[in-house]
């Protein structure tokens, strides 16, 4: 009977066990040949038991039957076994290694000593100058980060093919040094060693990361000589060189000239648009691909799903995530589940966001820090802090840099002080003092909750080489008003050789347009193209607009706006709006609204500025059209209120209310204070009151104000002398301005009232607006 022959024919461990039965009752149970053939099949079919069983029953055992049990352990994945099996070779048998033997063996090695031991063993058995074992122990050493060594016994390869030179390649890309791989491919191809599709698929993706193109370019160069630009693997090496350094169109010009694309193919050219912000054609090529019969994977649909949320496609969006969920992928996959989260939270509905990030069958740190990034960028702050303490009850995962970026924004937002000085500390704990996003992250955080003494400090601490960290501390000086020390800043920043990019002009125009830098505002929009060649956005004519107008020039901001390259947006006749009302120009006010209805209908402030201006030069017909307007469209005020953070609590007050429960004493200590700025020359302005009440009930609605309900209730709640620092969500009102003064003069403290437009430092009845504001 031809055991050999029927040993060929196994594909299954049951038929292998009747085989073997049979040998053994043929009285073939001594034959090391057939036997060792048992231990490769057993092992090949998963059958560990059975393939050591009959590695145990062969006599007289040679070194073919070893490396069969070694290369078993090794295709199988159990490496430390085959490692194990080669120790026991060496050292409790007289049987020696071969050739065979230490590749299998190095291929298992998962650490580093375990590579030494068996290099020292190669050494001693003399097989060092053996290329397959050469260019298998470069390769375990590459595997373990050992780069050095692996170089060594490169270098002193007497004969080198190309795989080893290939290995070294490899193993350099694999662990980050694309300089030194680089290296070996020029030296490779002046020895004149012909490259391979390995060697350049290996080569290639280490050219963008050094902003190499022009190596590149030769590799390109070689690919064309050698006719390899046929393989597909290849040319999908090539479209990610050129997507990666920049080049498009070279890009589209290789894939399109591919004889043969695969998934790879498309996910590469999708990718690609999809990260250049190109959402339109990423969206052609997926249904180019789909035409083209090849079904999208996992990564396509994370990739299409980024480019529906880019260009605020739900429909899209929701048709892909319907795609995952028949799929069964969403949840499945974390990958995949995270990408969807991220993307409804772009799409501004974090409700879908939640639900699918609670359908997620295990959650990563990526995944919270993606529903906190979410709320925090949706105006959920409250939310994004609720979902950061709901991660620090997980103990299995721990916050990253990611997360402390998302969450410190959110304590800003809400001037959360003693929170964001806890993630400080946190930031230290975690060793993310000196990352430049957690510094810059923290530095716009006590900025806006008051402390902007501590925001220089840290400033001073953090690296500066970028402009992130310059752009939150000029920032954090305009909304506290000091605009000539944010334009000094600047002037810093350019000695230290640092390239302001088009945030720095955003934060350093509105910090002028806060202290009324009129000219030197500009000055410094005028040298951002002629000096930086940074054409100006819509955001930054919206500083100009806001700078020219709040300082009452209308007609030049007016001006401005006609002059604009580009159509202006909400932003832009917000600002004239806004200044509008200051200066009670009713009709290019009204011009200005009449855009804005064009532009953003369903913006209810806009409706509100209007009425505010309709209400300061008394024209109540006009404040009763624009309520009228608001109730037809069925739009909601946003309700002011206004936050005080005392000790580890947050006390939120609204205007008008009685839901605090210590009411009564904030109401008659406003009552009190009304009576002595009264006696102070205190005289409340009515035109801030939008009803047509009368003038008593004006007076009580303007006292209701919650700015007003939080000061008392500081004056009521803190010892005498301590500052009181509050949040208003809403810009404050002229009346609580004046106000404000006097309760600082009456009572000896300084307020810090931070509304949503920036900071009022109020002490000895002034404010550092010097008002204006």
């Amino acid at each position: 009977m031809d055991f050999n022959a029927l040993l060929r024919t196994c594909t299954c461990a049951r038929a292998l066990k009747r085989l073997h039965a049979l040998l053994l009752v043929s009285g073939r149970s001594g034959d090391v040949f057939l036997y060792t053939k048992l231990v490769t099949i057993y092992s090949l079919l998963g059958d560990r038991r059975s393939s050591l069983l009959s590695f145990d029953q062969i006599t007289g055992k040679n070194i073919f039957t070893w490396n069969s049990l070694i290369s078993g352990h090794t295709r199988s994945g159990r490496h430390s076994e085959a490692v194990g099996c080669f120790h026991r070779l060496v050292t409790e048998t007289s049987v020696r290694p071969d050739a065979f033997t230490f590749p299998a063996a190095l291929k298992a090695c998962e650490q580093p000593a375990d590579a030494r031991r068996l290099h020292a063993w190669i050494l001693k058995l003399g097989f060092q100058w053996d290329l397959f074992v050469s260019a298998s122990l470069v390769h375990a050493y590459s595997r373990s980060c050992l780069m050095a060594d692996a170089r060594k016994v490169f270098d002193d390869m007497p004969v080198r093919d190309l795989a080893s030179w290939n290995a070294m390649i490899s193993g350099f890309c694999q662990n980050g040094n694309a300089a030194e791989a680089l290296s070996v491919f020029e030296e490779m191809v002046k020895r004149g060693v012909g490259v391979d599709p390995v060697t350049i698929t290996s080569v290639l993706p280490v050219c963008p990361p050094l902003g190499n193109l022009p190596v590149g370019l030769s590799i390109h160069s070689h690919v064309v000589k050698r006719g390899l630009d046929g393989d597909v693997f290849v040319s999908n090496a090539l479209v990610n060189m050129y997507s990666k350094s920049g080049c498009l169109g070279d890009a589209r010009q290789i894939f399109d000239a591919m004889p043969e694309r695969d998934l790879v193919s498309w996910n590469s050219m999708i990718s690609t648009y999809e990260q250049g912000g190109d959402s339109n054609t990423a969206f052609e090529f997926y249904h180019r691909m789909k035409v083209s019969g090849i079904e999208p994977d996992a990564l396509t649909l994370v990739s299409i799903a980024s480019a529906a949320s880019q260009i605020g496609d739900a429909q899209n969006g929701r048709s892909v995530h319907a795609f995952l969920l028949r799929r069964g992928l969403d949840s499945a996959r974390i990958l995949v589940g995270n990408a969807v989260v991220d993307m409804y939270a772009k799409l501004n509905d974090m409700a879908s966001a939640r639900r699918v990030f609670d359908g997620l069958h295990t959650r990563d740190v990526i995944s919270w820090n993606t529903l906190i990034t979410g709320y925090a960028q949706n105006g959920s702050a409250r939310e994004a802090i609720d979902a950061f303490h709901a991660l620090q009850e997980q103990e299995v995962i721990t916050p990253s840099q990611g997360t402390l970026v998302a969450v410190l924004p959110a304590y800003a937002h809400v001037g959360s002080l003693q929170q964001g000085m806890r993630i400080h500390g946190l930031s230290i704990h975690i060793g993310l003092k000196s990352d430049v996003f957690v510094s810059t992250c923290l530095i716009d955080m006590y900025a806006k909750c008051g402390r902007l003494g501590d925001a220089v400090l840290l400033f001073r601490e953090a690296p500066r080489r970028s402009s992130i960290p310059w752009n939150a501390i000029i920032a954090g000086h305009g909304i506290h008003g000091h605009g000539e020390q944010a334009a000094k800043l600047f002037r810093e920043m350019e000695e230290e050789g640092v390239k302001p990019d088009k945030v720095t002009f955003i934060s350093l125009l509105a910090a002028c347009s806060h202290a009324g830098l009129v000219d030197q505002g500009q000055s410094f929009f005028q040298s951002m193209h002629s000096k930086y060649g940074i054409e100006p956005t819509r955001k930054h004519y919206a500083c100009l607009v806001d700078l020219l107008s709040r300082a009452g020039d209308l007609d030049a901001a007016h001006d401005c706006i006609r002059s604009m390259p580009m159509k202006p947006d909400a932003s832009v006749w917000g600002a004239l709006l806004g200044a509008c009302r200051i200066y009670g120009n009713v009709e290019l006010g009204a011009l200005a609204f009449e855009r804005l209805s064009e532009i953003d209908p369903e913006n209810v402030g806009y409706y509100v500025l209007l009425s505010n201006m309709y209400a300061k030069v008394r024209k109540w017909q006009g404040v009763d059209e624009v309520r009228s307007l608001v109730k037809n469209r069925g739009l909601k005020k946003t309700p002011g209120w206004t936050s005080m953070e005392v000790g580890t609590e947050v006390h939120v007050f609204f205007t008008g209310s009685f839901s605090h429960p210590r009411s009564e004493e904030i109401y008659k200590e406003l009552r009190a204070l009304l009576e002595r700025m009264k006696a102070l020359g205190y005289v409340p302005d009515h035109s801030f009151v939008l009803q047509d009440v009368e003038e008593d009930e004006k007076e009580h609605i303007l006292q209701s104000h919650s700015e007003r309900l939080a000061i008392a209730f500081g004056i009521i709640n803190l010892p005498p002398g301590t500052p009181i620092s509050i949040f208003k969500n809403l810009r404050v009102c002229g009346d609580c301005h004046s106000a404000t003064k006097f309760i600082s003069r009456l009572t000896e403290r300084e307020i810090i009232v931070r509304d949503s437009n920036r900071f009022h430092h109020f002490k000895d009845g002034l404010c550092s607006c010097g008002d204006y504001w």
